[in-house]
């Protein structure tokens, strides 16, 4: 089989020839730090990974006044070109700062100007002061933000390139700037986790509010879908796991919209991984009620999530692929090689059982030693599956 034939077996929750084995993000920082600066594809190829290319290109609508952001600059590691109009302009200012790269948005309205503040170092971006600061602000998202389209002809430019060698993936958008692809967890990066947390309790009809303007901004990117030759999209992201929220304001304020989300992902004819870095175990039946294609990251305890691979495989692999569920932590640095097998052995043992498991870790990885990365991907190379004639 081909990398790209062996994860779309595992995506329809068959069997391939092997186990797929990858990882999710190839950070920048890690190819920089360990490896010289190769390409994500030269890192594939180098351990002998099933290849995953991400690409994420977006495009105005002219005929509405858009036009490119003529100030975003260099376009980041998973950045998109932002989508402007004469209403909605984003203007960046660097913030003197000893420790971190400082910055400060600012939103420009015909009625008022938005502004959040960006720190981050060689590794990672957070948010040091939020966007939304009143709830009013967010009456001038929904009336001037834009909402990105789909460049179908880049996607299938890059999908013609690889052909049958590597999966195709991207994400819903996030928030111009900074963001998330889910909607709960994209209001969180604009207001705060704590924040939100709390006004799910005090005032339930802002966040359904404030959430569906950022679901309907998502929706007009899905709704351009048709045609682009994605094997997967991301939906989700880490403020809507089990570590972070509860059940309830996961079947109350997610659910309801992400899953709306799929399902139009879907008649655009589209695969949908959503991703939960972090606990998972009491909304397996929730997330898998989206109906998503695939679920993620499958964080294990060891890393500060709770999945029992063995216990979701039984709970909902008949219903969605599993992705993850390796620890990278412990496992691709700081052990022997043999290790790292018995832990990639284990991952196969608890969720590989009739396909539809792909083996990656929980989520990316910043540090990690060579020796054990190929030992990884060569352990679950030798996770084989039978032919059927001998099934």
């Amino acid at each position: 089989m081909t990398a790209k034939q062996r994860f779309l077996a595992a995506l329809r929750r068959e069997r391939g020839d092997r186990l797929p084995v990858t990882t999710h993000h190839v950070m920048p920082y890690f190819l920089d730090t360990y490896l010289g600066g190769i390409s994500s594809d030269e890192f594939f190829e180098r351990f002998g990974l099933d290849p995953i290319v991400w690409t994420v290109p977006h495009r105005p609508e002219e005929g509405r006044g858009e036009y490119p952001d003529p100030e975003q600059g260099e376009i980041g590691f998973l950045e998109s070109r932002r989508v402007s109009t004469d209403s909605w302009r984003v203007h960046a200012e660097e913030i003197p700062n000893p420790d971190y790269r400082t910055v400060r948005y600012r939103f420009a309205t015909p009625k008022g100007t938005l502004s959040m503040v960006l720190q981050s170092n060689d590794q990672t971006a957070w948010v040091a002061e939020h966007l939304v600061k009143d709830k009013r602000d967010i009456d001038l998202i929904a009336a001037y933000s834009t909402a990105p389209r789909c460049d179908v002809e880049a996607v299938n430019r890059v999908a013609e390139a690889y052909g049958d060698g590597a999966l195709i993936r991207g994400h819903i958008p996030c928030f111009d700037v900074f963001g998330q692809p889910g909607c709960w967890q994209d209001a969180c990066c604009l207001v705060g986790t704590q924040r939100m947390i709390m006004e799910t309790f005090d005032d339930p009809g802002w966040v359904r509010t404030f959430l569906g303007i950022l679901q309907q901004r998502k929706l007009v990117y899905v709704r351009s879908l048709q045609g682009a030759r994605y094997d997967l999209l991301e939906l989700g992201g880490g403020d809507a796991s089990t570590t972070v929220i509860s059940p309830r304001i996961f079947r109350e304020f997610v659910a309801p919209f992400d899953g709306e989300i799929i399902r139009e992902a879907h008649e655009a004819g589209q695969r949908i991984s959503y991703h939960t870095c972090g606990g998972m175990m009491p909304i397996l039946e929730d997330i898998a009620g989206m109906d998503p294609d695939a679920m993620e990251t499958l964080t294990p305890p060891a890393m500060g999530g709770d999945v029992d691979l063995a216990e979701a495989k039984r709970r909902v692999g008949d219903r969605v692929c599993l992705i993850g569920g390796f620890d990278q932590f412990h496992y691709l640095q700081g052990c022997r090689p043999e290790e790292t097998r018995r832990a990639v052995r284990a991952c196969f043992e608890a969720a590989g059982e009739g396909g539809g498991y792909i083996l990656a870790a929980s989520d990316h990885f910043f540090d990690a030693e060579q020796e054990l990365i190929a030992a990884y991907a060569d352990e679950a190379r030798g996770c084989r599956y039978p032919r059927r004639d001998e099934a």
